[in-house]
Parts: C-alpha cells; sequence; structure tokens
C-alpha cells in the first residue's frame, strides 16, 4: 500500500457526488458516479482504481429481466457480487444457482462467470480487487448521463430456466478460496449492542484482497471517532439511515448512498434508522481479528436488543491493542438534522 500522509487525510473534507481520481474520502448519493450502458444495463461505477490507490473497483449494475452478462475468467481478480434488489441467474465456474435480494455470489481469480438478471430494475453491487473487473465489465459500454438504462437496444432472449436449478445454496461460508454462493441471511454472524455484523466474504475466502459485513442494527449514536493506517473502509447503505462523520463532516447514507474512506480517514458513523443494514466492505485482512475480538458468536441471522453488554466491544478493543484502530476522540455530536 501507497504511504499515506495522515495529517494531510485528517484535514480533507470528502468529495461530495463526483470521483475524486486520487485516494481522497469521498461520497456518492445513490446514482451518483460514471455511468456507462451496455447489453441493457446501467453500470455506475462508484470506485476506479486511481480513486482508491489502486485497491479496488466497485459499480452498482442495474438492468431489466433479460439483461445479461458472459464474463471473463478474470486470473488476477476476486469478484464479489451482492443482489440489492430483484433476481438473477448465476453461473460462476459451471455452476448455476437462482439469487434474490440478500444473496450474493463470489467469483475466486480464474473462474468463469456469467449472469442473467430474472426481474425487472434488479440491482447488482460489485466489489473487485485489485483493479480489471470493469474493463471486463465495461467492454463495449458506451458513456451516458442517464440514470436508467434504456429498452430499445434489449434483447430479454430465452428466460426459460434450465431444470435443476436451485436458490442459493448455503447459508455457511466455505473455509477458504473458490467461488461460491450464500444466502441472504447466510454467513457467520457475530453479536454487538442491538447488532448483528454478519460475514460475506472472510479474508480467507478472497485470498487476503478484502471481506465483507452485513451489519443488521438498531438506532444507534455515534461511536468513538478514530482512523486506520493500514486498511481501507467503504460504506454502503442497503436500506434505513446511516449517519457518517468524515474529517468533522456529517453526511447522510440512505439506501444505494456510497462512501469511501481510505486510510488516514478520521470517521464515526451512526445508525439512524430501526432496522438499517449496511454493508462494509474493508480492504486487506488486518481488521478482520477487530470484529471477533469486540462481539459474541451468535447464530441467529437478526440481533436480539439487549442481549449484548456494550462493554463487550470496549473490552476488546482494550484487550487488543495490535488492531489497526486509532482512537483520536469520543463520539461527535450530531449537528445535522439533530432530530431525525
Amino acid at each position: 500500500m501507497t504511504q499515506i500522509d495522515i495529517e494531510r487525510m485528517h484535514r480533507l473534507a470528502p468529495v461530495i457526488n463526483a470521483l475524486p481520481g486520487e485516494p481522497v474520502p469521498y461520497y456518492l448519493a445513490s446514482g451518483e458516479g460514471e455511468r456507462h450502458e451496455v447489453d441493457g444495463q446501467l453500470v455506475t461505477v462508484v470506485a476506479r482504481t486511481q480513486d482508491t490507490g489502486g485497491l479496488f473497483e466497485a459499480a452498482f449494475i442495474l438492468g431489466s429481466a433479460g439483461a445479461h452478462s458472459t464474463g471473463s475468467a478474470l486470473h488476477a481478480v476476486q469478484r464479489s457480487f451482492f443482489v440489492v434488489d430483484g433476481s438473477v441467474q448465476v453461473t460462476v465456474a459451471g455452476t448455476t444457482r437462482i439469487l434474490a435480494q440478500g444473496d450474493s455470489f463470489h467469483v475466486a481469480p480464474g473462474e468463469s462467470l456469467e449472469y442473467r438478471m430474472l426481474g425487472h430494475m434488479t440491482r447488482l453491487f460489485l466489489f473487485s480487487a485489485p483493479g480489471g473487473a470493469l474493463a471486463d465489465l465495461l467492454a463495449g459500454a458506451e458513456r451516458t448521463e442517464r440514470h436508467l438504462f434504456t429498452m430499445d437496444s434489449l434483447n430479454p432472449g430465452d428466460l426459460q430456466l434450465p431444470e435443476g436449478i436451485g436458490a442459493a445454496a448455503s447459508l455457511d461460508l466455505p473455509d477458504g478460496g473458490g467461488g461460491y454462493f450464500l444466502s441472504a441471511g447466510g454467513g457467520e454472524h457475530r453479536a454487538w449492542p442491538d447488532a448483528l455484523n454478519s460475514y460475506l466474504a472472510r479474508p480467507a475466502n478472497t485470498g487476503g484482497r478484502y471481506f465483507a459485513v452485513n451489519t443488521l442494527a438498531a438506532v444507534q449514536p455515534y461511536i468513538i471517532r478514530h482512523f486506520h493506517r493500514l486498511h481501507t473502509e467503504n460504506f454502503i447503505c442497503l436500506s434505513g439511515r446511516v449517519w457518517l462523520w468524515v474529517n468533522g463532516h456529517e453526511v447522510l447514507l440512505t439506501a444505494g448512498d456510497f462512501l469511501h474512506a481510505p486510510a488516514g480517514t478520521v470517521h464515526s458513523f451512526a445508525i439512524g434508522a430501526h432496522n438499517t443494514q449496511m454493508l462494509g466492505l474493508l480492504t486487506g485482512g488486518v481488521f478482520e481479528k477487530f470484529f471477533d475480538v469486540t462481539s459474541e458468536p451468535a447464530k441467529a441471522p437478526v440481533y436480539s436488543e439487549g442481549l449484548v453488554d456494550p462493554s463487550t466491544v470496549i473490552a476488546g478493543i482494550q484487550a487488543n491493542p495490535d488492531l489497526d484502530l486509532q482512537v483520536v476522540g469520543p463520539p461527535p455530536e450530531r449537528t445535522l438534522a439533530p432530530g431525525l
């Protein structure tokens, strides 16, 4: 990872609704980003390698029933797709499944990928590390200023599904690499106070490139202000409201909004609505231990209010000084729309 200027990063206000072209904090509201249309799909790029210091790429993919992609086997790229809305038929390394909202599929380097959207306004979120996935996805694409795909070039094709294709097959994470399908509510669950973190991918599943955590939470105030020296955090609001405090600036994330916090960014988050779901994607594997030591194992895919003592989080931090966590102060105060 490129050496960062911590003091400079602390001072940067997040860029709003624009890709910055350099690894600095930035925020994109739902629908904002660099937009392309290809094969009846609108691809909204929310992170390029130049925006992330070469660490990863990310995009939302929106399409109608019948829109499809036959992706190349990318030999040095790990890809994860999260079904945000609708349903999709996916084939990874010769195995086909039908996935719906909340499901995910993960493609290891060298594995083939094909998908076909089965419902109108199906939306996927793609995260890949390092670069290369966007060039493959956008081959033949045209830049557009529109925020919705057009139907005139779309050929839905034959939507008749082959017999014997099932839903996403597993609720359990595999032990290591290789492609896999994960049902909504699956993964490895870790309980926080009035919140549940579910690993959708651990570093062992991605060759150490990144890991993914889905957080389901009740209304909660800001956590301590902190930054990380060795990893990048990315926040995607799937439902509800998430407040982000970024180098002294507050932004509100609602469904489809994205915020990138590179290493050195002082930040905090608060949950603004009950049953909010937030997808976190963290580069590398250095911060995996944090979620393990600050939480309790859980079997249910939902949290139980009042089950976990808040001191569990602080005790885990204090007992593990080797975490990539630099605390700089107490939780910030809400200043924007404090009544919400």
